[in-house]
């Protein structure tokens, strides 16, 4: 998917060139797994997989989406924003245009096609691109005069409001504010950030998507935060200063580990010592001791493994077989990334070493699973950005002939 790709399909479905073309880029989190919803830092970064956004304005205040690699198309009745049951990708778009009128931005109505290589399911938040991407087009469009952060709340305020995932800041913040080379460490609390130089010429950071994701994903995440949410309120009886697990220090969680359940102390204790390694992690980067980067993101997936408990067979083979590589200096380090339970591995290695990494450790994963081992290496990017403008009138228009199929149009 490029620039010329996406303005055609809006050509095609329009009639017209669009008004703008954006990408907005997916992300990897270095490391700092669990820790955003417990005020802790994170270490994110866009990728140079996006999702590509062609945009025109329209004069009815309707909104019009084509999803071009679904096929799809949907139109809204009206100006209202309405959550869509059957076409639920489209509500990632309206959720934004929800929040934006709650706020009292004046904005009228806009044609969008949309498309990318962000892997679904990968865990490199295509969700939060596109809703990124859209708030930062209507943004440019309609002259807003929105800043970046605003934006990203926005952003994040569609998905927890209108489609209805209770997720943190992080995964629009990286997509919006992300900068080529850099990783940015995120304190989730105070939403002040800091960029990092990700110099690394003779290194190479890839992810192997395990291909599965298990069904405990989103109850057990939400478990997850209860279980930490549940560990601030006893600690905090010990220390009233103490409002989340970001307050909390490992000395003082451990005098205190009788007073909690078993359980609800190895989630504290994971969440406590993988703040620090966010910390520790910046200090290496500043250096160019990817030696100890590496090794802080084996010890991220061991804790996560142990004392989280979001890992699988799957995802521990892939770190596994990266810890083989890891004596001779190929790799340096690896670890789940993401919420937990599948999805994929980020790996740091040598670049020298991608392809025999890469090639031994799908052939060892088929043999022991069955699955065909998906490969990205990836490169930090900078974030959502508009990568050509052209000035035209809003407009209005119909749409080519369509169908209706089991309530999700299609064109014929």
């Amino acid at each position: 998917m490029n620039a010329s790709i996406i303005k055609s399909t809006f050509l095609t479905h329009f009639s017209t060139p669009p008004a703008l073309i954006a990408r907005a880029p997916g992300r990897i989190n270095l490391i700092g797994e669990h820790t955003d919803y417990n005020h802790g830092f994170v270490l994110p970064a866009a990728i140079d997989k996006a999702i590509w956004m062609a945009a025109g304005p329209r004069t009815d205040g309707r909104f019009a989406f084509f999803a071009h690699d679904l096929g799809e198309f949907f139109i809204s009745e009206n100006e209202k924003p309405v959550f869509q049951e059957r076409q639920s990708w489209a509500n990632y778009l309206l959720g934004v245009v929800s929040e934006a009128r709650k706020d009292g931005l004046v904005f009228g109505g806009m044609n969008l096609v949309f498309g990318g290589d962000v892997p679904l399911g990968a865990g490199l938040s295509s969700s939060a691109a596109i809703e990124s991407g859209a708030m930062f087009i209507l943004n440019e469009l309609y002259n807003l005069k929105l800043s970046k952060m605003e934006i990203v709340r926005l952003a994040q305020r569609g998905e927890n409001h209108f489609v209805g995932m209770k997720c943190g800041i992080m995964d629009m913040f990286a997509s919006v504010m992300g900068r080529e080379d850099h990783v940015v460490r995120l304190d989730c609390r105070s939403l002040e950030y800091e960029y990092f130089p990700f110099d690394a010429l003779d290194f190479s950071l890839v992810l192997f998507d395990s291909g599965v994701k298990h069904a405990l994903v989103d109850s057990e995440y939400n478990t997850r935060r209860e279980e930490c949410e549940a560990g601030v309120s006893i600690l905090k009886k010990f220390d009233s200063s103490i409002s989340s697990l970001r307050d909390v220090s490992l000395p003082f969680l451990k005098k205190h580990e009788n007073e909690l359940l078993a359980t609800v102390f190895k989630r504290c204790k994971f969440i406590v010592e993988e703040i620090g390694r966010v910390e520790r992690a910046c200090v290496a980067l500043q250096k160019s001791d990817f030696k100890t980067l590496g090794k802080l993101m084996f010890e991220c997936h061991e804790g996560l493994d142990l004392d989280y408990a979001v890992c699988v067979p799957e995802t521990n083979f892939l770190v596994e077989s990266a810890q083989r590589f890891s004596p001779q200096g190929m790799v340096l380090g690896a670890r789940q990334m993401g919420g937990g339970f599948g999805g994929c591995t980020i790996n740091l290695l040598k670049t020298s070493a991608l392809t025999a990494f890469s090639e031994e450790t799908s052939a060892a994963y088929r043999q022991v699973f069955g699955i065909d081992l998906k490969i990205y290496p990836v490169r930090l990017t900078a974030g959502t950005e508009v990568v050509q403008t052209l000035s035209l009138p809003a407009f209005s228009f119909q749409p080519l002939p369509f169908t209706i199929q089991n309530g999700t149009t299609k064109f014929k």
